[in-house]
Protein backbone atom coordinates (compact mmCIF):
# COMPACT_ATOMS: atom_id res chain seq x y z
CA UNK A 1 0.00 0.00 0.00
CA UNK A 2 2.85 2.26 0.94
CA UNK A 3 4.36 1.16 -2.16
CA UNK A 4 0.97 2.32 -4.76
CA UNK A 5 0.91 5.75 -2.59
CA UNK A 6 4.71 6.75 -3.48
CA UNK A 7 4.04 5.38 -7.28
CA UNK A 8 0.63 7.33 -7.17
CA UNK A 9 2.26 10.55 -5.81
CA UNK A 10 5.49 10.22 -8.22
CA UNK A 11 3.09 9.69 -10.95
CA UNK A 12 0.56 12.50 -10.94
CA UNK A 13 3.79 14.76 -9.95
CA UNK A 14 5.49 14.01 -13.12
CA UNK A 15 2.82 14.32 -15.41
CA UNK A 16 1.98 17.65 -13.79
CA UNK A 17 5.34 18.77 -14.13
CA UNK A 18 5.70 17.49 -17.61
CA UNK A 19 1.52 19.27 -18.77
CA UNK A 20 2.96 22.62 -17.44
CA UNK A 21 6.23 22.51 -19.24
CA UNK A 22 4.21 21.97 -22.91
CA UNK A 23 1.83 24.32 -21.73
CA UNK A 24 4.62 27.11 -21.64
CA UNK A 25 6.17 25.85 -24.69
CA UNK A 26 2.63 26.07 -26.51
CA UNK A 27 2.50 29.52 -25.40
CA UNK A 28 6.05 30.50 -26.20
CA UNK A 29 5.47 28.83 -29.59
CA UNK A 30 2.37 30.72 -29.91
CA UNK A 31 3.62 34.10 -29.01
CA UNK A 32 7.41 33.96 -30.60
CA UNK A 33 6.40 31.31 -34.05
CA UNK A 34 3.61 34.20 -35.66
CA UNK A 35 6.45 37.00 -35.68
CA UNK A 36 8.51 35.29 -38.43
CA UNK A 37 5.43 34.86 -40.43
CA UNK A 38 2.85 37.74 -39.70
CA UNK A 39 3.15 40.47 -42.16
CA UNK A 40 3.20 44.37 -41.67
CA UNK A 41 -0.95 44.39 -41.46
CA UNK A 42 -0.82 41.95 -38.78
CA UNK A 43 2.04 43.25 -36.66
CA UNK A 44 0.70 47.01 -36.43
CA UNK A 45 -2.71 45.56 -36.39
CA UNK A 46 -1.74 43.78 -32.71
CA UNK A 47 0.12 47.52 -31.65
CA UNK A 48 -2.96 49.31 -32.16
CA UNK A 49 -4.34 46.85 -29.89
CA UNK A 50 -2.14 47.43 -27.11
CA UNK A 51 -1.70 51.00 -27.96
CA UNK A 52 -5.78 51.62 -28.23
CA UNK A 53 -5.91 49.90 -24.39
CA UNK A 54 -3.57 52.89 -23.51
CA UNK A 55 -4.89 56.17 -24.64
CA UNK A 56 -7.81 58.29 -24.95
CA UNK A 57 -9.87 57.48 -27.70
CA UNK A 58 -9.70 60.82 -29.70
CA UNK A 59 -6.23 60.97 -29.50
CA UNK A 60 -6.42 56.99 -31.03
CA UNK A 61 -8.20 58.22 -33.48
CA UNK A 62 -6.78 61.42 -34.14
CA UNK A 63 -2.84 60.29 -34.15
CA UNK A 64 -2.96 55.91 -34.58
CA UNK A 65 -5.84 55.53 -37.03
CA UNK A 66 -4.86 57.76 -40.05
CA UNK A 67 -0.94 55.63 -39.71
CA UNK A 68 -0.43 53.38 -42.53
CA UNK A 69 1.86 50.24 -41.95
CA UNK A 70 3.85 49.68 -45.26
CA UNK A 71 6.25 46.64 -44.54
CA UNK A 72 8.22 44.65 -41.78
CA UNK A 73 11.88 43.59 -42.98
CA UNK A 74 13.58 42.13 -40.30
CA UNK A 75 12.55 43.85 -36.61
CA UNK A 76 12.21 47.43 -38.42
CA UNK A 77 8.50 48.25 -38.91
CA UNK A 78 8.25 50.74 -41.38
CA UNK A 79 4.73 53.23 -41.29
CA UNK A 80 3.70 56.03 -42.77
CA UNK A 81 2.28 59.30 -41.43
CA UNK A 82 0.66 61.76 -43.34
CA UNK A 83 2.66 65.04 -42.59
CA UNK A 84 6.05 66.14 -40.93
CA UNK A 85 4.05 67.66 -38.56
CA UNK A 86 2.56 64.10 -37.89
CA UNK A 87 5.88 62.81 -37.13
CA UNK A 88 6.55 65.62 -35.27
CA UNK A 89 3.66 65.03 -32.66
CA UNK A 90 3.98 61.43 -32.58
CA UNK A 91 8.03 61.42 -31.39
CA UNK A 92 6.96 64.61 -29.14
CA UNK A 93 4.44 62.95 -27.15
CA UNK A 94 3.66 59.12 -28.41
CA UNK A 95 7.01 57.85 -28.16
CA UNK A 96 7.57 55.47 -25.32
CA UNK A 97 4.37 53.93 -25.81
CA UNK A 98 5.27 53.20 -29.72
CA UNK A 99 8.71 52.26 -28.20
CA UNK A 100 7.10 49.95 -25.52
CA UNK A 101 4.46 48.32 -27.68
CA UNK A 102 6.88 47.70 -31.01
CA UNK A 103 9.02 45.54 -28.20
CA UNK A 104 6.37 43.67 -26.88
CA UNK A 105 4.69 42.90 -30.11
CA UNK A 106 8.25 42.22 -32.43
CA UNK A 107 10.69 41.77 -29.74
CA UNK A 108 13.46 43.32 -27.92
CA UNK A 109 15.34 44.61 -31.21
CA UNK A 110 12.47 46.14 -32.87
CA UNK A 111 13.38 49.68 -34.49
CA UNK A 112 10.78 52.27 -36.25
CA UNK A 113 10.62 53.73 -39.61
CA UNK A 114 8.61 56.72 -40.51
CA UNK A 115 7.99 57.26 -44.36
CA UNK A 116 6.08 60.63 -44.33
CA UNK A 117 3.80 62.00 -47.04
CA UNK A 118 4.60 65.68 -47.83
CA UNK A 119 2.27 66.09 -51.01
CA UNK A 120 -0.27 64.28 -52.83
CA UNK A 121 0.86 61.27 -56.08
CA UNK A 122 -1.41 63.24 -57.98
CA UNK A 123 -0.64 66.70 -57.54
CA UNK A 124 0.68 68.71 -60.66
CA UNK A 125 3.49 70.24 -59.00
CA UNK A 126 4.86 74.17 -59.83
CA UNK A 127 8.01 75.28 -58.66
CA UNK A 128 8.92 72.60 -56.40
CA UNK A 129 10.52 72.75 -53.29
CA UNK A 130 12.10 69.89 -51.30
CA UNK A 131 13.03 70.60 -47.71
CA UNK A 132 15.04 68.48 -45.22
CA UNK A 133 13.71 67.35 -42.11
CA UNK A 134 15.03 66.30 -39.39
CA UNK A 135 15.00 62.67 -38.18
CA UNK A 136 16.81 61.06 -35.18
CA UNK A 137 18.59 57.72 -35.20
CA UNK A 138 15.57 55.34 -35.63
CA UNK A 139 13.45 58.00 -38.33
CA UNK A 140 13.38 57.82 -41.93
CA UNK A 141 11.35 60.47 -44.31
CA UNK A 142 10.92 60.91 -47.91
CA UNK A 143 11.46 64.12 -49.17
CA UNK A 144 8.79 65.49 -52.18
CA UNK A 145 7.87 69.02 -53.68
CA UNK A 146 5.09 70.47 -52.32
CA UNK A 147 2.80 72.30 -54.77
CA UNK A 148 2.20 75.84 -54.75
CA UNK A 149 -1.18 76.59 -57.47
CA UNK A 150 -1.66 80.12 -58.30
CA UNK A 151 -4.63 80.64 -59.27
CA UNK A 152 -8.05 78.23 -58.90
CA UNK A 153 -12.14 78.59 -58.53
CA UNK A 154 -12.34 80.29 -56.14
CA UNK A 155 -16.24 78.72 -55.76
CA UNK A 156 -14.82 75.48 -54.22
CA UNK A 157 -12.57 77.05 -51.91
CA UNK A 158 -12.94 75.94 -48.17
CA UNK A 159 -12.54 78.84 -45.83
CA UNK A 160 -10.93 77.57 -42.09
CA UNK A 161 -12.70 79.66 -40.01
CA UNK A 162 -16.02 78.31 -40.86
CA UNK A 163 -17.29 75.53 -38.83
CA UNK A 164 -17.38 72.16 -41.66
CA UNK A 165 -20.86 71.97 -42.82
CA UNK A 166 -21.91 75.72 -42.76
CA UNK A 167 -21.89 77.28 -45.61
CA UNK A 168 -20.77 81.06 -45.34
CA UNK A 169 -19.51 83.34 -48.23
CA UNK A 170 -18.51 85.97 -46.29
CA UNK A 171 -15.60 86.21 -44.58
CA UNK A 172 -14.75 87.28 -41.09
CA UNK A 173 -12.06 89.79 -40.61
CA UNK A 174 -11.56 88.54 -37.24
CA UNK A 175 -10.92 92.07 -35.90
CA UNK A 176 -11.80 93.33 -32.18
CA UNK A 177 -13.95 96.63 -32.75
CA UNK A 178 -12.21 98.39 -30.24
CA UNK A 179 -8.58 98.44 -31.66
CA UNK A 180 -9.39 102.02 -34.12
CA UNK A 181 -6.80 104.46 -34.78
CA UNK A 182 -9.03 106.75 -32.66
CA UNK A 183 -8.38 104.36 -29.37
CA UNK A 184 -4.65 104.31 -30.16
CA UNK A 185 -2.89 106.92 -28.61
CA UNK A 186 -0.19 108.00 -30.31
CA UNK A 187 3.12 109.21 -28.87
CA UNK A 188 6.91 109.73 -29.82
CA UNK A 189 7.34 105.71 -28.75
CA UNK A 190 4.74 105.13 -31.89
CA UNK A 191 4.41 107.93 -33.74
CA UNK A 192 6.25 106.75 -37.50
CA UNK A 193 4.49 102.99 -36.90
CA UNK A 194 0.74 105.09 -36.57
CA UNK A 195 1.73 107.65 -40.18
CA UNK A 196 2.70 104.54 -41.48
CA UNK A 197 -0.26 102.43 -40.45
CA UNK A 198 -2.94 105.14 -41.30
CA UNK A 199 -1.48 105.80 -45.14
CA UNK A 200 -1.38 101.94 -45.83
CA UNK A 201 -5.04 101.51 -44.58
CA UNK A 202 -5.77 104.78 -47.04
CA UNK A 203 -4.27 102.97 -49.98
CA UNK A 204 -3.59 99.04 -49.06
CA UNK A 205 -1.11 97.66 -51.76
CA UNK A 206 -0.87 101.03 -52.97
CA UNK A 207 2.20 102.52 -50.96
CA UNK A 208 5.67 101.65 -50.16
CA UNK A 209 4.89 100.06 -46.98
CA UNK A 210 4.15 96.59 -48.71
CA UNK A 211 4.51 94.43 -46.62
CA UNK A 212 4.67 96.52 -43.69
CA UNK A 213 6.46 95.05 -40.60
CA UNK A 214 5.72 95.92 -37.00
CA UNK A 215 7.63 94.96 -34.25
CA UNK A 216 8.10 95.74 -30.55
CA UNK A 217 7.77 94.07 -27.27
CA UNK A 218 4.35 92.43 -25.79
CA UNK A 219 2.45 94.81 -24.59
CA UNK A 220 3.11 98.01 -26.50
CA UNK A 221 0.37 97.74 -29.09
CA UNK A 222 1.42 95.93 -32.03
CA UNK A 223 -1.97 94.28 -32.35
CA UNK A 224 -4.15 96.77 -31.97
CA UNK A 225 -2.30 99.22 -34.54
CA UNK A 226 -2.76 96.02 -37.16
CA UNK A 227 -6.29 95.66 -36.61
CA UNK A 228 -6.43 99.00 -36.56
CA UNK A 229 -5.32 99.46 -40.02
CA UNK A 230 -7.99 96.51 -40.85
CA UNK A 231 -10.95 98.22 -39.37
CA UNK A 232 -10.01 101.32 -41.32
CA UNK A 233 -9.93 99.21 -44.48
CA UNK A 234 -13.08 97.75 -43.99
CA UNK A 235 -14.69 101.00 -43.56
CA UNK A 236 -13.29 102.81 -46.29
CA UNK A 237 -12.97 99.99 -48.92
CA UNK A 238 -16.11 97.56 -47.70
CA UNK A 239 -15.32 95.03 -50.70
CA UNK A 240 -11.95 94.40 -49.30
CA UNK A 241 -11.11 91.06 -47.94
CA UNK A 242 -9.56 91.67 -44.73
CA UNK A 243 -8.25 89.11 -42.62
CA UNK A 244 -6.48 88.90 -39.06
CA UNK A 245 -4.73 85.93 -37.93
CA UNK A 246 -2.28 84.81 -35.01
CA UNK A 247 0.69 83.22 -36.35
CA UNK A 248 -0.24 79.99 -33.97
CA UNK A 249 -3.57 80.08 -35.49
CA UNK A 250 -2.07 79.99 -39.08
CA UNK A 251 0.30 76.96 -38.24
CA UNK A 252 -2.52 74.97 -36.35
CA UNK A 253 -4.74 75.31 -39.55
CA UNK A 254 -2.02 74.51 -41.90
CA UNK A 255 -1.47 71.52 -39.89
CA UNK A 256 -4.45 70.57 -40.34
CA UNK A 257 -4.81 70.97 -43.68
CA UNK A 258 -1.88 68.57 -44.11
CA UNK A 259 -3.32 65.97 -41.87
CA UNK A 260 -6.60 66.57 -43.94
CA UNK A 261 -4.83 66.23 -47.13
CA UNK A 262 -6.24 70.16 -48.10
CA UNK A 263 -3.33 71.96 -48.06
CA UNK A 264 -4.29 73.42 -51.87
CA UNK A 265 -7.54 74.56 -50.20
CA UNK A 266 -5.49 75.94 -47.23
CA UNK A 267 -3.34 78.12 -50.26
CA UNK A 268 -6.25 79.00 -51.73
CA UNK A 269 -7.99 80.56 -49.14
CA UNK A 270 -5.47 82.65 -48.22
CA UNK A 271 -4.35 83.76 -51.58
CA UNK A 272 -7.35 85.88 -52.45
CA UNK A 273 -7.10 87.85 -49.39
CA UNK A 274 -6.70 91.16 -50.24
CA UNK A 275 -5.30 92.33 -46.66
CA UNK A 276 -4.00 89.68 -44.94
CA UNK A 277 -2.80 90.42 -41.10
CA UNK A 278 -0.38 88.25 -39.45
CA UNK A 279 0.27 88.63 -35.81
CA UNK A 280 3.52 87.24 -34.31
CA UNK A 281 5.14 85.91 -37.17
CA UNK A 282 8.12 84.79 -34.88
CA UNK A 283 6.10 82.05 -34.06
CA UNK A 284 6.75 80.55 -37.59
CA UNK A 285 10.07 79.65 -35.94
CA UNK A 286 11.38 75.95 -36.71
CA UNK A 287 7.94 75.65 -39.03
CA UNK A 288 9.47 74.98 -41.93
CA UNK A 289 6.35 73.73 -43.54
CA UNK A 290 4.57 76.74 -42.32
CA UNK A 291 7.19 78.87 -43.09
CA UNK A 292 7.31 77.26 -46.92
CA UNK A 293 3.48 78.08 -47.67
CA UNK A 294 3.51 81.00 -46.21
CA UNK A 295 6.24 81.98 -48.46
CA UNK A 296 4.17 80.98 -51.66
CA UNK A 297 1.16 82.87 -50.15
CA UNK A 298 3.23 86.18 -49.27
CA UNK A 299 4.71 86.10 -53.35
CA UNK A 300 1.15 85.57 -54.89
CA UNK A 301 -0.14 88.34 -52.84
CA UNK A 302 2.75 90.61 -53.25
CA UNK A 303 2.73 90.33 -56.64
CA UNK A 304 -0.83 91.02 -56.92
CA UNK A 305 -0.48 94.23 -55.56
CA UNK A 306 -2.41 93.03 -52.09
CA UNK A 307 -1.13 94.32 -48.65
CA UNK A 308 0.18 92.64 -45.97
CA UNK A 309 0.71 93.47 -42.72
CA UNK A 310 3.19 91.65 -40.14
CA UNK A 311 3.85 91.99 -36.65
CA UNK A 312 6.79 90.39 -34.64
CA UNK A 313 8.37 90.84 -30.52
CA UNK A 314 11.72 91.15 -32.76
CA UNK A 315 13.06 93.00 -36.15
CA UNK A 316 13.51 90.87 -38.68
CA UNK A 317 17.60 90.85 -38.55
CA UNK A 318 16.90 89.24 -34.39
CA UNK A 319 14.06 86.45 -35.64
CA UNK A 320 15.96 82.81 -35.06
CA UNK A 321 14.59 80.05 -36.93
CA UNK A 322 12.89 81.54 -40.01
CA UNK A 323 14.56 80.87 -43.76
CA UNK A 324 16.63 84.00 -45.15
CA UNK A 325 14.73 84.03 -48.03
CA UNK A 326 11.59 84.88 -45.48
CA UNK A 327 12.97 87.29 -43.84
CA UNK A 328 14.39 88.86 -46.57
CA UNK A 329 10.68 89.51 -47.90
CA UNK A 330 9.90 90.78 -44.54
CA UNK A 331 12.32 93.62 -45.36
CA UNK A 332 11.15 94.79 -48.10
CA UNK A 333 8.52 97.39 -47.38
CA UNK A 334 9.05 99.40 -44.24
CA UNK A 335 9.93 97.76 -40.74
CA UNK A 336 9.36 99.87 -37.78
CA UNK A 337 8.70 99.75 -34.04
CA UNK A 338 6.85 100.67 -31.12
CA UNK A 339 9.25 101.35 -27.86
CA UNK A 340 7.69 101.70 -24.36
CA UNK A 341 5.93 104.50 -23.80
CA UNK A 342 7.38 107.69 -22.48
CA UNK A 343 5.83 109.03 -19.35
CA UNK A 344 3.28 112.08 -21.18
CA UNK A 345 2.32 109.42 -23.14
CA UNK A 346 1.30 106.62 -20.64
CA UNK A 347 -0.23 109.76 -18.95
CA UNK A 348 -2.39 110.03 -21.96
CA UNK A 349 -3.07 106.32 -22.66
CA UNK A 350 -4.57 106.41 -18.69
CA UNK A 351 -7.02 109.26 -19.45
CA UNK A 352 -8.07 108.24 -22.95
CA UNK A 353 -8.91 104.49 -20.78
CA UNK A 354 -11.20 106.41 -18.30
CA UNK A 355 -12.64 108.68 -20.68
CA UNK A 356 -13.59 105.51 -23.03
CA UNK A 357 -15.01 103.40 -20.34
CA UNK A 358 -16.86 106.53 -18.29
CA UNK A 359 -14.47 106.50 -15.29
CA UNK A 360 -13.84 109.66 -12.83
CA UNK A 361 -10.40 108.92 -11.81
CA UNK A 362 -8.41 112.06 -9.83
CA UNK A 363 -5.28 113.41 -11.87
CA UNK A 364 -3.43 112.99 -9.06
CA UNK A 365 -3.83 108.84 -9.04
CA UNK A 366 -3.44 108.97 -13.07
CA UNK A 367 -0.36 111.03 -12.48
CA UNK A 368 1.26 107.85 -9.96
CA UNK A 369 0.30 105.10 -11.98
CA UNK A 370 2.23 106.73 -15.28
CA UNK A 371 4.92 107.53 -13.19
CA UNK A 372 5.15 103.77 -11.38
CA UNK A 373 4.31 101.75 -14.11
CA UNK A 374 7.07 102.73 -16.82
CA UNK A 375 7.04 99.57 -19.18
CA UNK A 376 3.92 98.91 -21.24
CA UNK A 377 0.74 99.42 -22.01
CA UNK A 378 -1.12 96.06 -21.07
CA UNK A 379 0.51 96.55 -17.49
CA UNK A 380 -0.92 100.58 -17.10
CA UNK A 381 -4.56 99.20 -18.03
CA UNK A 382 -3.99 96.31 -15.40
CA UNK A 383 -3.02 98.40 -12.62
CA UNK A 384 -5.80 100.72 -13.63
CA UNK A 385 -8.40 98.00 -13.46
CA UNK A 386 -6.91 96.66 -10.38
CA UNK A 387 -7.44 99.96 -8.73
CA UNK A 388 -11.00 100.04 -9.68
CA UNK A 389 -11.61 96.88 -8.86
CA UNK A 390 -9.87 97.32 -4.55
CA UNK A 391 -11.98 100.34 -4.69
CA UNK A 392 -14.93 98.58 -5.35
CA UNK A 393 -15.26 95.58 -3.35
CA UNK A 394 -13.61 97.38 -0.47
CA UNK A 395 -16.03 100.30 -0.50
CA UNK A 396 -12.88 102.84 -0.56
CA UNK A 397 -12.16 105.94 -2.08
CA UNK A 398 -9.42 106.43 -4.79
CA UNK A 399 -6.68 107.82 -3.50
CA UNK A 400 -3.39 108.20 -4.06
CA UNK A 401 -2.88 105.77 -1.08
CA UNK A 402 -4.93 103.15 -1.89
CA UNK A 403 -2.74 103.72 -5.13
CA UNK A 404 0.35 103.64 -3.59
CA UNK A 405 -0.26 100.41 -1.91
CA UNK A 406 -1.87 98.94 -4.77
CA UNK A 407 1.11 99.74 -6.73
CA UNK A 408 3.82 98.84 -4.85
CA UNK A 409 2.28 95.49 -4.50
CA UNK A 410 2.11 94.90 -8.86
CA UNK A 411 5.69 96.21 -8.66
CA UNK A 412 7.16 93.67 -6.33
CA UNK A 413 4.99 91.20 -7.38
CA UNK A 414 6.15 91.13 -11.23
CA UNK A 415 8.54 89.09 -12.57
CA UNK A 416 10.66 88.88 -16.23
CA UNK A 417 8.59 87.36 -19.24
CA UNK A 418 10.73 84.01 -19.63
CA UNK A 419 11.49 83.88 -23.02
CA UNK A 420 13.76 81.62 -24.68
CA UNK A 421 16.16 84.43 -24.81
CA UNK A 422 15.65 85.12 -21.50
CA UNK A 423 16.62 81.78 -20.53
CA UNK A 424 19.68 81.32 -22.76
CA UNK A 425 20.86 84.39 -20.84
CA UNK A 426 20.32 83.41 -17.23
CA UNK A 427 22.33 80.46 -17.94
CA UNK A 428 25.27 81.65 -19.49
CA UNK A 429 25.45 84.08 -16.75
CA UNK A 430 25.72 81.00 -14.15
CA UNK A 431 28.40 79.28 -15.83
CA UNK A 432 29.95 82.39 -17.13
CA UNK A 433 30.18 82.00 -20.23
CA UNK A 434 29.10 84.47 -23.41
CA UNK A 435 25.55 83.62 -24.83
CA UNK A 436 26.75 83.62 -28.36
CA UNK A 437 28.64 80.13 -27.46
CA UNK A 438 25.43 78.15 -27.05
CA UNK A 439 24.90 78.43 -30.87
CA UNK A 440 28.35 77.46 -31.88
CA UNK A 441 28.94 73.37 -32.92
CA UNK A 442 31.17 73.24 -30.35
CA UNK A 443 31.01 69.81 -28.42
CA UNK A 444 32.91 70.81 -25.54
CA UNK A 445 31.27 69.70 -22.40
CA UNK A 446 30.48 72.59 -20.36
CA UNK A 447 29.29 74.52 -23.33
CA UNK A 448 26.77 71.04 -24.33
CA UNK A 449 25.46 71.31 -20.89
CA UNK A 450 24.58 75.09 -20.89
CA UNK A 451 23.09 74.35 -23.99
CA UNK A 452 20.96 71.15 -22.61
CA UNK A 453 19.92 72.94 -20.03
CA UNK A 454 18.52 76.13 -22.03
CA UNK A 455 16.49 73.05 -24.08
CA UNK A 456 15.13 71.99 -20.94
CA UNK A 457 14.25 75.02 -19.18
CA UNK A 458 12.75 76.28 -22.79
CA UNK A 459 10.62 73.06 -22.58
CA UNK A 460 9.29 73.50 -19.33
CA UNK A 461 8.92 77.24 -18.82
CA UNK A 462 7.68 78.38 -22.13
CA UNK A 463 5.11 77.54 -24.61
CA UNK A 464 7.38 77.35 -27.31
CA UNK A 465 7.53 74.01 -29.70
CA UNK A 466 10.72 71.68 -29.81
CA UNK A 467 11.54 72.63 -33.06
CA UNK A 468 11.30 76.25 -32.27
CA UNK A 469 13.63 75.76 -29.37
CA UNK A 470 15.84 73.85 -31.03
CA UNK A 471 15.96 76.76 -34.29
CA UNK A 472 16.96 79.24 -31.54
CA UNK A 473 19.13 77.39 -29.78
CA UNK A 474 21.43 76.24 -31.53
CA UNK A 475 20.05 75.38 -35.04
CA UNK A 476 19.20 71.54 -33.40
CA UNK A 477 16.41 69.61 -34.78
CA UNK A 478 13.69 68.76 -32.31
CA UNK A 479 14.83 65.18 -32.25
CA UNK A 480 17.97 66.97 -30.37
CA UNK A 481 15.94 68.94 -28.07
CA UNK A 482 14.06 66.26 -26.84
CA UNK A 483 17.32 63.74 -26.11
CA UNK A 484 18.38 67.26 -24.14
CA UNK A 485 15.24 67.24 -21.91
CA UNK A 486 15.35 63.45 -21.54
CA UNK A 487 19.21 63.80 -20.44
CA UNK A 488 18.66 67.02 -18.06
CA UNK A 489 16.18 64.50 -16.60
CA UNK A 490 18.40 61.83 -15.59
CA UNK A 491 20.95 63.84 -14.26
CA UNK A 492 18.75 65.36 -11.91
CA UNK A 493 17.70 62.27 -10.47
CA UNK A 494 21.18 60.96 -10.19
CA UNK A 495 23.44 63.75 -9.57
CA UNK A 496 22.95 65.65 -6.42
CA UNK A 497 25.53 69.02 -7.68
CA UNK A 498 23.37 68.92 -11.05
CA UNK A 499 20.53 68.82 -9.41
CA UNK A 500 21.40 71.96 -6.63
CA UNK A 501 22.84 73.86 -10.15
CA UNK A 502 19.44 73.04 -11.87
CA UNK A 503 17.15 74.49 -8.61
CA UNK A 504 19.49 77.47 -8.18
CA UNK A 505 19.05 78.41 -12.22
CA UNK A 506 15.42 78.04 -11.62
CA UNK A 507 15.65 80.60 -8.74
CA UNK A 508 17.55 82.87 -11.21
CA UNK A 509 14.91 82.18 -14.05
CA UNK A 510 11.65 83.21 -11.57
CA UNK A 511 13.14 86.07 -9.96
Amino acid sequence: MLLNFFFSYFFHTFVFDNTATLIINNKLLKFQQPKMNRNHNQIWNDCLTVIKDNVQPISFRTWFEPIKPLRIEGNVLTIQVPSPFFYEYLEEQYIDILRKTLRKVIGTHAKLEYNVVMSDQNEQTRNPLTVNYPTNNNSKLNNRPLSAPIKTDTKSIKNPFVIPGIQKLHIDPQLKRDNTFNNFVEGECNRLARSAGYAVAQNPGGTAFNPLMIYGESGLGKTHLAQAIGIEVKESLPDKIVLYVNANKFITQYSEAAVNNTRNDFLHFYQMIDVLIIDDVHEFAGKIKTQETFFHIFNHLHQLGKQLILTSDKAPIEIKGIEQRLLSRFKWGLTTDLQNPDYETRLAILRNKTYKDGLNMPDDVLEYIAKKIDTNVRELEGALISLLAQSTLNKKEITVDLAIELINKIVKNSKHEITIDYIQKVICEFFDMPVDSLQSKTRKRDIVQARQLAMYFSKTMTKSSLAAIGAQIGRKDHATVLHACKTVSNLIDTDRQYRNDVEEIERRLKV
